[in-house]
């Protein structure tokens, strides 16, 4: 005869409630990611519906399907599309980075901003970029290198005692104040002209971005995805601790470092394309997990989240102080450092 199922087997817990059913947690995900995908649309539309020269949303999907309606067809595709889309993948990547480096270090301040990946991939395309290299593929290789050559640096600092926890956090900020003073160290030891292209560089910008980006982010997210997949399994074992892994035979190290090395590829060539942008990624996977009532990271509402307030800030960044158009990232820090104040008060709160 078949052993019943535990009274808890239907329940789950759920930030903000005692317990919810599976089933109803599962409907509230599947609605909110719907949500999500809705309003990263409606809001996509509108930034290519609006500007100096505004249009209507039928002349916009005329111009996306290769028809000028009312003169929208170089506007919408050439100068709009681009940016608007990249904007969406950007914000994916960066917040599929921040899931990762959550859940392997089960604290919702590890994120790429935090640890100092970003740093390190900010370094790398800045050396590039100060010796002369402006090839995009270039810029995105050193960024990569330069991101996962930090990740080495953290990672022998802390791989003796584990790369979980505070201790994978502590050591990110210590190497990312240290790679922000080499970083002022390099842009004030440069040409002046120089100096002010990288800082408006490392303020994290959509401005001038166009469709030669786009299929080096697209590349990027197609490999990055099948490997998430591969990879969400045993991350959703190690959440489980170290000790409950390995016994149901997941290598917690090995999956810990194949995790970080995706999540820095990923924040690496976002931030090769626009300079770093920061808090997306501490951000959007919190915020995605309260929106689905999930006990884990929801990878998909994650991502749509992630794109949906790059979005947001983009408009904020184009429409604010129009028509000065202030850099992207500036917006997200006001916005992410309110978020992480209220982050902190809530943590400090739940560890009294």
């Amino acid at each position: 005869m078949a052993r019943p199922a535990p009274p808890w087997a239907d329940h789950v817990s759920a930030p903000g409630a005692l317990s919810v059913p599976v089933r109803a947690v599962r409907r509230r995900a599947r609605i909110a990611t719907i949500l999500l995908g809705v309003a990263v649309a409606a809001l996509a539309l509108y930034l290519l519906s609006t500007g100096e020269l505004p249009f209507t949303p039928g002349q916009v999907l005329a111009a996306l399907a290769g028809q000028d309606a009312g003169g929208a067809g170089l506007i919408v595709r050439e100068w709009r599309a681009p940016r608007v889309l990249l904007a969406i993948l950007i914000g994916a990547a960066l917040a599929l980075s921040g899931a990762l480096f959550q859940i392997i270090t089960r604290n919702p301040l590890g994120s790429p901003d935090i640890i100092g990946f970003t740093t390190g991939a900010y370094t790398g395309a800045l050396l590039v970029m100060l010796g002369g290299g402006s090839a995009l593929l270039s810029v995105s290789a050193a960024s990569v290198v330069g991101g996962l050559l930090t990740a080495a640096v953290i990672w022998l600092l802390v791989m003796r005692r584990g790369a979980s926890g505070f201790r994978l956090i502590v050591v990110g900020i210590a190497i990312t104040a240290m790679l922000n003073s080499f970083n002022i160290w390099i842009v004030t030891t440069v040409d002046q002209k120089e100096a002010l292209s990288a800082a408006i560089w490392g303020a994290g910008s959509l401005n001038g971005v166009g469709w030669e980006q786009v299929p080096v982010l697209l590349i990027t997210l197609m490999g990055a995805v099948p490997a998430l997949a591969l990879l969400a399994g045993p991350l959703r074992v190690l959440e489980l601790g170290d000790d409950l892994a390995a016994a149901l035979g997941t290598a917690p190290e090995r999956v810990r470092l194949a995790a970080i090395v995706l999540g820095v590829v990923l924040v690496a060539v976002a931030t090769a394309i626009t300079g770093p942008i920061a808090f997306v990624a501490l951000a959007a996977p919190q915020i995605a997990r309260r929106l689905c009532a999930s006990p884990g990271i929801p990878y998909v509402a994650t991502a749509l989240t992630g794109a949906l307030i790059l979005l947001a800030s983009d408009l904020i960044a184009t429409r604010a102080l129009a028509p000065t158009q202030l850099p992207t990232g500036v917006v997200t820090i006001c916005v992410g450092g309110a978020y992480l104040a209220w982050l902190l008060g809530v943590e400090g709160r739940r560890r009294r």
